[in-house]
């Protein structure tokens, strides 16, 4: 198998090569700063200035679902580097579990409401769900397609492809697909994920009307284990004979998740004048009217073929039935009406109402003695809201306010932000939050065939209301530094009411149940970044520091979370490659990490135990040639010299042994 891999591998670079367009140069200056730029005389243009006949990098749009505009990056950077994952983002604040796709803990958290509505809840399994805004749109001269390859663990790889292209300059189209499948180094945790999206790109020639929209459907899956048996005899004690980790027991051998969603999206617009300018006052002004349509379906499956046990007790309690087959549904439909003002000096303004439908359901209604659990929440809501945005010379502004005139679980929403540019090397920020909405709905109502996992708290849990203010300062001389403080009431979470006595036999999971803490939360998060280079060294450190003022301990993070790069970079083979090596060293503080519960697909607050203050040591290998990057990495380094085996993602849930694991990016072009 690993000889088909290095085959697979060595045919992807050589056909990178044969690919890419004889006519494009990549321009390298140094060791520091890669710029690829294309050069290629435009479709149907006749010849004229050299200038006029190119097509760089640049020419490669990327849109994203809030309508800033970048450029294709084809660069290799520590950030590609930290970005290199199934995720495809940063996971400095995310612990994985072994597994890839299979669970992420948080290490840290962001308080802000920015969803007017409550989700469905399963957050432990959307980390991998693309939501609409995060949704990319693209406007591109010629095709252009992009692979990323990546080893997962035993049988399976990571594949995700992406195809844009425009059949006129005004119609940009991109096809994407991401499909992996990984076994596992355990038994029973074997995860698969297949996400399809389309997008097209619209505008008229006389730039009045423009329209984008998508289409996505995504199929998260995942085999559940219930974490490890006997942790201290088969995992923690190091027994060689079980550091083939297939060998070691788990609780359970049956179980399944899936998370499946699917998605239509429509947004456009039509200006309602011509853009005229002002010769005098160089004024131009634009009056338009907008709308847009979502809707969304998604579902939460928990699946078992037998009642899980441990030495004869429940795991999860009584059931009503077996097998297991617990089905959460939503359903969202959305439509926006909006009327904006935009001016190059007095900004853009829009005003928005919102009307949205929703149903949360499940199959059956349950009655228990005098207690009956509906088996839906549905209604409507209508919002009214407005954005502004405004670049007055280097002072940026941004705001946002949306209020829930009509309804049950939407709020209030107000963002405000402002960015000044003080000169090339310094820039400041600032923004304060305000929001109020229900939790998500799996905490106000939940139905299951396991007897401790129904309630109906809809009408007793209050809406949440939160607070924050953040400031930043991002200098290329003393690096980036941020800080945020949040307060929120109503803090609503799940958490175990198992004995010590449950816990030390296995059986936390038994009464996990949703809470909500009616004091204020005060939640403080101060981060610093910055970036050493000196020659062809460089050192990336990123420190953060959490703070937690609350009655209860309902809200666990660690005290200290930091990220240590040390690497080197240099371009060789007479600078046909750049290459950048170097190791990771990842710590954080140890605190009462958050449990995980399969049936609900999300984390708990439990304090039985304490974990983390161990280091995560990766050493990498990366090179670029052409448009290709290539990543090695060996994972969890430190584990081959280490005696101590307490390294967990949650409770009962061990986070990866040491591994080998390689793969590329591969961008090329028509």
């Amino acid at each position: 198998m690993k000889q088909l891999q290095f085959l697979f591998l060595f045919l992807l670079v050589n056909l990178s090569f044969s690919q890419i367009d004889s006519t494009a140069t990549n321009k390298v200056t140094d060791s520091t700063q890669k710029d690829t730029t294309f050069f290629k005389k435009r479709p149907g243009k006749k010849k004229g200035k050299p200038d006029e006949n190119k097509i760089s990098i640049e020419d490669y749009k990327i849109i994203s679902g809030a309508g800033d505009t970048t450029y294709l990056d084809t660069t290799l950077t520590i950030r590609k580097e930290y970005k290199y994952n199934v995720l495809r983002r940063d996971d400095f604040e995310l612990m994985s579990f072994s597994n890839v796709g299979q669970a992420y803990n948080s290490l840290g958290v962001d308080l802000d409401q920015n969803d007017v509505l409550p989700n469905m809840g399963a957050m432990a399994k959307h980390a991998g769900y693309i939501e609409e805004g995060q949704i990319n749109y693209f406007r591109v001269p010629t095709p252009m397609t992009e692979l990323m390859f990546k080893t997962t663990f035993e049988q399976g790889q990571f594949l995700d492809a992406l195809l844009t292209f425009n059949t006129t300059p005004r119609l940009n189209v991109s096809v994407a697909y991401t499909g992996f499948r990984s076994l596992g180094k355990y038994i029973y945790e074997q995860t698969e994920w297949g996400r399809f999206r389309t997008t097209f790109n619209y505008r008229t020639a006389n730039n009045r009307y423009w329209m984008r929209g998508h289409m996505a459907v995504q199929d998260l899956q995942a085999e559940e284990n219930g974490g490890l048996l006997q942790k201290e005899l088969q995992f923690e004690s190091g027994e060689e004979e079980f550091l083939d980790r297939s060998r070691i027991d788990l609780v359970f051998s049956d179980a399944n998740s899936r998370l499946l969603g699917r998605r239509y999206f429509l947004d456009h617009q039509f200006n309602l004048v011509r853009p005229r300018k002002d010769s005098l006052k160089n004024r131009s002004t634009l009056l338009a009217i907008g709308h847009k349509f979502q809707y969304e379906s998604r579902y939460f499956q928990y699946s078992q073929n037998s009642v899980p046990t441990i030495d004869g007790e429940p795991v999860f309690g009584t059931v009503f039935e077996s097998p297991i087959d617990d089905r959460s549904n939503l359903k969202v439909m959305r439509n926006q009406l909006s009327a904006s003002f935009s001016n190059s000096v007095l900004g853009n303004l829009t005003g928005t109402a919102d009307f949205y439908n929703y149903n949360y359901f499940f199959s059956s209604l349950l009655i228990r003695e005098d207690e009956v659990i509906p088996n839906k929440l549905e209604g409507n809501e209508i919002l009214l809201g407005a954005t502004y945005k405004n670049q007055i010379g280097p002072l940026s502004l941004n705001g946002q306010v949306r209020y829930g005139i009509t309804g049950d679980f939407s709020g209030t929403l107000v963002n405000a932000s402002a960015a000044y540019q003080l000169n090339d090397n310094n820039r400041i920020h600032a923004s304060i939050h305000g929001s109020s909405r229900l939790p998500n709905f799996n905490f106000l109502l939940f139905q299951s065939d396991f007897q401790n996992f129904n309630w109906n708290k809809f009408g007793e849990f209050e809406k949440q209301r939160t607070q924050s203010i953040s400031f930043g300062f991002d200098s290329k001389f003393f690096g980036d530094f941020s800080a945020k403080y949040s307060a929120m009431e109503n803090y609503t979470y799940f958490k175990s009411e198992a004995t010590t006595d449950q816990f030390d036999l296995g059986l936390q999971d038994v009464l996990v149940q949703p809470f909500q803490e009616a004091p204020t939360l005060n939640y403080l998060k101060v981060r610093w970044n910055k970036e050493f280079k000196w020659r062809k060294w460089a050192l990336d450190a990123t420190v953060q520091y959490q703070n937690v003022n609350q009655e209860n301990n309902v809200l666990n993070v660690p005290e200290l979370l930091t990220r240590n790069s040390l690497y080197f970079s240099s371009d060789v083979f007479k600078k046909a490659m750049f290459i950048q090596t170097g190791v990771t060293l990842k710590y954080f503080s140890a605190y009462n990490m958050n449990a995980y519960n399969p049936v609900l697909g999300e984390f708990y607050v439990q304090d039985f135990e304490e974990l983390g203050a161990y280091p995560l040591i990766d050493v990498f290998i990366n090179a670029k040639v052409r448009q290709t990057r290539i990543y090695f990495k060996a994972e969890h380094l430190n584990t081959i010299w280490s005696t101590d085996y307490n390294y967990y993602a949650a409770p009962n849930y061990p986070y990866r042994d040491f591994v080998i694991r390689f793969g590329l990016v591969w961008n090329f072009f028509s």
